[in-house]
């Protein structure tokens, strides 16, 4: 049960994180029409979880520690339902380009970063 309440602790804090990291990048890049802050979000957080994964495999890194970072922190700080709604929406207003973009760009880069988390973990 403590366990339990430690990862929605930190899924809390990833989700107010993730909220006021969203409000500061889109008010400095609104008129992109783009959703780049859901994207930096889920990058850091790709990142992020690679190097607890790799943590975990390579470091001794216990499973609650493993739990609370990776379940809770990241899990409530990514976001797959706004990558999809802002995905949608842009396909609404007849980007499509832009909504092809986003997807592919999402799933290429956050690959990316979470094979560079996991590197960094093999240091």
């Amino acid at each position: 049960m403590a366990l339990a309440c430690l990862v929605a602790l930190a899924a809390a804090a990833g989700s107010v994180a993730r909220y006021a990291i969203d409000i500061a990048i889109q008010r400095n890049h609104h008129r992109t029409g783009l959703p780049w802050g859901t994207f930096v979000i889920n990058m850091t957080g790709s990142f992020v979880l690679g190097l607890v994964t790799g943590l975990a495999a390579h470091h001794g890194l216990g499973a609650d520690p493993t739990a609370i970072l990776g379940i809770g922190l990241c899990g409530g700080y990514t976001t797959w339902s706004a990558l999809t709604w802002e995905t949608w929406s842009l396909a609404e207003q007849g980007r499509l380009g832009a909504a092809t973009a986003n997807v592919l760009g999402s799933l290429a880069v956050g690959v990316a970063a979470g094979a560079a988390g996991l590197g960094l973990a093999l240091l």
